[in-house]
């Protein structure tokens, strides 16, 4: 029976996995499958309990790697993982997205001629500064099966020289996450207020979500007291409710914007600990307007039909600008303000649906996986 092994370590990963792993399970059941999580994310809020909550099995292995400077949280992993691999000896190893982890599992498999898969494949910013895109780049000039989410990844793949018959359109894993505990998390809206530890009348406003976690927004004292300043304005005729990042909390608490213990004084600001996938879905449903860096919840928003204001010069998934609800500011907090008022005072966006993006991105990788080892036999 061929071996298939997954390698997941950060929390984007977790539930483009999710959906691929149960896919494979039905209609490749001769498949054995291993999850290999390298603990990139090891905080319970944004690991444990996505887990839970995705109805992913528990980790075969866990690399426990932790956090660390990009090289040496790289190598860490691909010392590790080279171990694992070396005894494990897969047919196939699949990668998720454009974290450390993606890039670190390809390098791995390349230099031991294992073949390597890559869910998300072929998105680009073009833009170097962003370690991100390092880790795409590279991942894809490594993998043998190139699984890409919209259009505009086969192009770029194809002009970076990726034979053709290499490169599969297949959807949105993370969209086939979404549909399927989308009812869940509508279940979840009542009881957010207890799980965030504030008020409810909250619910009864407009309100703006925030997550930020990008080192160009937050690692800069400076940019991330103008955002904080820009948040607390909008908080006073809005209630703005931010999930804080583990990496975002620790430059707020450097900065004297956040004790380790307390929210801001600021009662329409507020400041809370990262929630579990369906309460941050059921919390971008009912948003108003998302203010983010995220590159998933610019996909997310646009399948919802929520406005995304995304505080970034550039996008690796300009479908959601074409097709969907996402507008760049860049740096320009002016911007920001600008659109975040229009939303809040306006109707929902005019958005399409990407194609493809159907909830079924996961049994077409499974079955280009099936046809892939049947080719091996």
């Amino acid at each position: 029976m061929p071996l298939l092994i997954h390698v997941v370590g950060a929390r984007p990963n977790f539930m483009k996995a999710a959906p691929v792993l149960a896919a494979i399970a039905k209609i490749a059941p001769e498949v054995t499958q291993r999850l290999v999580h390298t603990g990139q994310h090891y905080d319970a809020n944004m690991s444990d309990v996505f887990f839970t909550e995705l109805g992913l099995p528990a980790p075969d292995v866990n690399l426990d790697v932790k956090s660390g400077q990009h090289g040496t949280q790289t190598a860490q992993i691909m010392m590790k993982f080279e171990e694992l691999v070396l005894n494990e000896r897969p047919d196939l190893v699949m990668v998720y997205g454009d974290v450390n982890s993606t890039v670190a599992a390809a390098l791995v498999c390349a230099k031991l001629a294992i073949p390597v898969a890559h869910v998300e494949a072929g998105l680009r910013s073009f833009d170097r500064s962003m370690p991100e895109e390092i880790n795409r780049l590279v991942t894809d000039q490594l993998s043998d099966l190139h699984f890409t989410p919209s259009a505009d990844g086969d192009v770029n793949l194809l002009r970076e020289g990726i034979a053709k018959k290499k490169i599969h359109l297949v959807g949105n894993v993370m969209i086939d996450t979404l549909v399927r505990l989308r009812p869940a998390a509508q279940k979840k809206w009542m009881e957010l207020p207890k799980a965030l530890g504030i008020n409810s009348n909250w619910q009864e406003r407009a309100y703006v979500l925030v997550t930020l976690h990008r080192p160009s927004n937050v690692d800069e004292p400076k940019r991330l007291r103008e955002i904080i300043e820009t948040l607390r304005k909008l908080s006073m005729t809005s209630n703005v409710i931010f999930p804080v990042h583990p990496r975002t909390r620790t430059h707020l608490e450097k900065s004297g914007f956040l004790t380790a213990d307390a929210a801001p004084a600021s009662t329409g600001l507020i400041f809370t600990q990262p929630v579990g996938y369906l309460e941050f879905l059921a919390l971008q449903e009912h948003a108003r307007v998302i203010v983010t860096d995220s590159g998933g919840i610019q996909e997310e928003s646009t399948y919802l039909g929520v406005r995304c204001i995304t505080l970034r010069a550039n996008t690796e998934r300009p479908v959601t600008v074409e097709q969907g609800t996402n507008i760049l500011v860049g740096q320009d907090l002016e911007a920001l303000r600008s659109e975040v008022a229009k939303a809040l005072h306006g109707s929902k966006p005019q958005h399409r649906i990407p194609p493809l993006w159907d909830g079924k991105a996961a049994e077409r990788i499974a079955e280009l996986v099936r046809q892939h080892f049947a080719q091996k036999n």
